[in-house]
């Protein structure tokens, strides 16, 4: 009898370890990092959201081959130290082989030496700074980079508001900020138009009418304003109270601004990654599938984790496996269509895709918006 009952205990001690095993099996982990809290919150919160719909629709498709995605985040609260904190967490303690993160250049690439060195495929969603992807050949992102946004705003600028003549605005402790800045500097007088003033603030400053009425007495066609949202809410305001009220134009920090800002930011245009109100058979059902889980319209760092993650389940389908490298191959020969646009990879790892510009403007119920002004290509 005693052995019987041993015997029993044994056999489902036995069950039990192969279906914890199964489980394991089971599952392909994904990290995340982003800044779930602190000044540039709406950043990591939209992103997180996009990426969480992303798996939730992929799982209930059957997941990858069977295996069902698990996604580990953790916040960074835009604190590149937090970053690397999150990212030892995730490969040591999760031992995830993919991270999704993080969001601002500074903290991405707080990380990015230490996944190449590991072979942890690390996919930038919104990170836009040029040497993110110099760390090596595991290290990729979803967007495009800021020459590429500093020039769109330059060509937008001349070409599409007719200025002659530009001021420009920037935050010179901000390396987003700065490289956009020259990028649209050499696009907009390469295309005939005049840089007339360039003034500097230092990262946190909440008063810039010294600088603003430098740029009012010069008078110029346009302002560039390659920010944040809250930075560009506080520094439009006071643009506005100095009775400018020429067109700013801006970059994919803006994102944000529809909940952080009002009228000042109205006759304000800005490079982003997709527009909510596109034709784009793939853009309405990913707008829809949003609105319907978090009762609010995404933004464009909703968009790209989405992205992100299904670029990731691609390049795992295409490799056949979860080997790190292998995906990483696979990651590295994408060609297809994605929220965001149709989507390849340079030697760097960057995407060759679109931009589009968007409109600040007030909609049916006075609310402010924004609607699709125009595409740019590469």
């Amino acid at each position: 009898m005693k052995k019987t009952i041993l015997a029993v205990f044994a056999g489902i001690a036995s069950l039990l370890a192969v279906g914890c095993s199964k489980s394991g099996s089971d599952t392909i982990k994904i990290g995340s990092i982003g800044p779930l809290s602190g000044a540039v919150a709406v950043y990591g919160v939209e992103c997180k959201n996009g990426i969480d719909l992303a798996v939730e629709e992929i799982n209930a498709a059957g997941g990858v081959k069977g295996q069902l995605l698990e996604v580990v985040a953790e916040d960074d609260e835009g604190n590149p130290e937090k970053s690397v904190s999150a990212y030892k967490k995730l490969v040591t303690k999760d031992q995830v082989k993919y991270i999704i993160g993080s969001l601002t250049s500074g903290c991405t690439q707080a990380i990015t030496q230490s996944a190449q060195a590991q072979k942890i495929v690390q996919i930038a969603p919104a990170a836009t700074a040029p040497a993110i992807t110099d760390a090596g050949n595991y290290i990729f992102r979803a967007c495009f980079i800021d020459p590429f946004q500093g020039t769109v705003g330059g060509k937008f600028a001349a070409d599409n508001l007719g200025a002659n003549s530009a001021a420009i605005l920037y935050d010179i402790g901000n390396d987003y900020s700065v490289g956009l800045k020259e990028n649209f500097f050499k696009e907009f007088e390469r295309l005939g138009g005049r840089v007339i003033a360039q003034e500097s603030y230092n990262t946190g400053d909440k008063d810039f009418n010294a600088q603003i009425t430098k740029i009012k007495n010069v008078n110029p066609d346009v302002i560039y304003l390659p920010d944040y949202y809250g930075t560009v809410a506080l520094i439009a305001k006071q643009l506005r109270a100095q009775g400018i009220v020429k067109p700013i134009v801006g970059a994919d920090g803006w994102d944000g601004l529809t909940e952080n800002a009002g009228e000042e930011v109205l006759n304000g245009y800005y490079s982003n990654h997709y527009a909510t109100d596109s034709d784009s058979p793939a853009v309405q059902q990913f707008v829809a599938a949003f609105e319907k889980k978090y009762s609010k319209k995404p933004n464009a760092f909703a968009a790209l984790g989405y992205d992100s993650v299904y670029l990731l389940k691609d390049a795992l389908v295409k490799a056949g496996t979860n080997d790190s490298a292998a995906v990483r191959d696979a990651l590295e020969a994408t060609d297809g269509d994605y929220v965001t646009g149709h989507l390849t990879f340079d030697e760097k790892r960057n995407p060759i895709k679109s931009a589009v510009m968007l409109e600040m403007m007030r909609d049916v119920n006075g609310k402010l918006a924004t609607k699709y002004n125009t595409t740019v290509n590469p």
